[in-house]
């Protein structure tokens, strides 16, 4: 009798056991757990030179950082018209916490752009970052997974990563804020990005409104692809402070970055670091069900 006692105990336990709740989803709207560090570099690669801001995981916090242990993947992350790469600081950051290497290049800052060129230099910017993985006494020496590599930008930068994807087919993923139409056209060249891509916008975006600029972009990709639209968002939100020509939404510009940090990480994170576990921040039930941001898409 105590033998077959002790026989149910063991399996009701079992049974509580394997019926118990899943962990709960990382909460990506905050800071990961690495150390951040930051460098600036003279770029060099594919024929183009530029200088760039580059934050990625590291032993402690601060310019020059030792990075930290393993392989990461690596993201080009392009600043929008007439802003300077100091206003996404804290997004790229925010990025490098969570075990990215983000680097975002200098070039084309003036008042007449070249679209196309800063594709190029978004593309030449992973170029580099792949070589530094095995160049020898280089601060990023074994420390970039070579297979993943992702593109993002803002405004004009997020249009330029558009045409960068359709450049470079070593690209994994794409994923963007407040993306604008380029010349050449972004939504013609999404049409040749075969690999997924996010759009993210604002619902009150005035200076790339979401009908002229991220769902022609959105119409002219195929599957998969996605449109994440925040509520009451501007396009000026997405930087860390304001800038040249800015306009106004009805959340605060904390509350947004904060939106687009996290749908930023759970993309990067499930489509660049391999995270199952961020499926249904990406494509599921909480993606579809998120009050604060619209969910359009096709997998």
């Amino acid at each position: 009798m105590f033998r077959r006692a002790i026989l149910v105990l063991t399996l009701l336990t079992g049974a509580l056991v394997g019926t118990a709740s899943p962990a709960a989803a990382a909460d990506t709207s905050v800071p990961g757990s690495y150390a951040v560090g930051y460098v600036d570099a003279s770029v060099s690669a594919s024929g183009r030179s530029f200088s760039a801001r580059i934050y990625y995981p590291a032993t402690t916090a601060g310019q020059n950082a030792a990075v930290a242990a393993g392989r990461f993947p690596a993201v080009a992350f392009g600043h929008g018209f007439l802003q300077t790469v100091g206003k996404y600081y804290g997004t790229m950051s925010h990025l490098a916490s969570w075990g990215f290497v983000v680097a975002a290049p200098t070039s084309q800052g003036g008042l007449f752009p070249s679209h196309g060129s800063f594709a190029d230099d978004l593309n030449a910017q992973l170029a580099w970052l792949v070589a530094q993985d095995t160049t020898a006494g280089s601060r990023f020496n074994a420390h970039i997974n070579t297979a993943k590599l992702g593109l993002s930008g803002h405004s004009m930068g997020g249009g330029a990563s558009v045409l960068a994807a359709s450049r470079n087919p070593a690209v994994t993923t794409v994923a963007n804020l407040a993306a604008a139409e380029t010349n050449p056209s972004a939504a013609t060249a999404a049409a040749s990005v075969r690999v997924p891509m996010m759009l993210v916008a604002g619902s009150s975006d005035t200076i790339a409104p979401i009908a002229d600029h991220q769902r022609k972009i959105y119409n002219g990709k195929g599957a998969p692809k996605q449109l994440r639209t925040i509520t009451g968002g501007f396009h000026c939100g997405f930087m860390d402070a304001n800038g040249t020509f800015c306009d106004s939404g009805t959340i605060t510009r904390a509350a947004q970055l904060t939106l687009a940090r996290r749908l930023l990480t759970d993309w990067f994170r499930y489509y660049l670091a391999g995270d199952t576990g961020s499926y249904d921040a990406v494509w599921g039930t909480a993606a579809h069900n998120d009050t604060q941001v619209v969910f359009e898409g096709v997998a």
